[in-house]
């Protein structure tokens, strides 16, 4: 597949990623390569990018991280900065976060930071982080349950996606990655989304392909707008909703959490009908929209407390200004709207429908 240019990193595919790197890493000469892993990725990424790495007698130092999106925090960044310090990394060494979305996120940040910014690469392990996360330069961390707000936009030198990685995800981390991948097609391009309505009929070529065009999707909208200023909000849609609903089930120990892709998903059939009721999406939309996300994820029940609660977790979203809630919303399959106020009334409308879904 073609590589993609996004102006201050390259993304490779798979054979071409690894020649890429080590001709980057004779080229660069670090003085030392420090590998961020999880517990996962140590396990079964880091064997197979080790074989393929050439870093002729640079010293490389492999950095483990637990699994999962709890471990997002700044304490993990202290141990991974005080590791750095610890094995003398210096404004030369590299960085390589070998993981999904949360090692890349967490690992940009860590170098993004460490002595005002050491280089990084990103190798993303999961679909998720392939086709979203590790793409345009967004790092950063939780603030207890609050996604993502600790970070700077910071991308690092080249992102390097090697897709027979994802043989070793578990079904519901394809699923999740998945959800980006319909979000894309529903803000930038309808032809691309009715594409990945038909996945099941696919065969590992066509996903190739298809995550070669996600990534040109999100590309297109960050090299347009890097610092989020304008359109680069599209991307946020059902995010709004679908962080909120996140936090909240991955704050409460009675709640079993959401994985990011599964809660985003469920914000994408709520913004929906929001933008069906106040913009013009029409019902048929919407209705297609609904059916083909339920057609891959489960649908879980929201009560009343819980609706109030994710309401209020609302106040906290990235997107707000000056106290205001700013949703990014749909004209049309294809067609977003940024910048849009909604009433607390009619989410909760969104999500009376949400939970009144049948669509079998």
């Amino acid at each position: 597949m073609k590589s993609i240019d996004t102006k201050n990193a390259i993304v490779h595919f798979n054979d071409k990623a690894y020649s890429e790197l080590n001709t980057y890493i004779k080229a660069s000469n670090p003085s030392k390569i420090f590998i961020l892993v999880d517990t996962n990725t140590h396990e079964y990424c880091l064997p197979k990018f080790l074989s393929l790495l050439e870093s002729d007698n640079i010293m490389v130092e492999v950095m483990e991280m637990p699994e999962g999106e709890d471990h997002k925090t700044i304490d993990i960044c202290t141990g991974v900065w005080e590791a750095l310090s610890e094995y003398h990394a210096d404004r030369k060494s590299l960085l390589i976060n070998l993981g999904g979305g949360v090692v890349t996120d967490l690992g940009g940040f860590v170098a993004s930071t460490y002595m005002r910014g050491i280089d990084y690469i990103n190798v993303p392990t999961s679909l998720l982080a392939m086709v979203d996360a590790s793409v345009g330069g967004k790092t950063g961390v939780d603030l207890g349950v609050l996604k993502n707000q600790i970070g700077v936009i910071s991308e690092g030198s080249m992102v390097l996606i090697d897709t027979s990685f994802l043989e070793t995800l578990p079904q519901n981390h394809m699923v999740s990655g998945y959800a980006e991948m319909l979000k894309h097609g529903l803000i930038y391009d309808k032809t691309y989304w009715e594409r990945l309505l038909n996945l099941e009929s696919l065969d590992i070529s066509d996903l190739d392909k298809l995550i070669h065009d996600s990534v040109i999707i999100k590309n297109k909208v960050v090299s347009e707008d890097p610092k989020e200023q304008g359109l680069r909000k599209i991307l946020n849609f059902g995010h709004t909703l679908g962080h909120a609903i996140e936090s909240y089930f991955l704050g409460n120990a009675d709640k079993t959490p959401f994985l990011h892709g599964e809660a985003i998903a469920i914000g994408m059939i709520l913004e929906s009908y929001i933008s069906c009721k106040t913009l013009a999406l029409t019902d048929a939309e919407l209705r297609d929209i609904a059916r083909g996300i339920l057609k891959t994820f489960s649908k879980t029940e929201i009560n009343d407390e819980d609706q109030k609660i994710i309401i209020d977790l609302l106040i906290h979203d990235k997107k707000n200004s000056h106290g205001i809630i700013n949703f990014v919303l749909l004209e049309a399959i294809g067609q977003p709207k940024t910048d849009c106020k909604v009433t607390n009334k009619l989410i909760l409308e969104a999500f009376v429908y949400y939970n009144s879904l049948n669509l079998n």
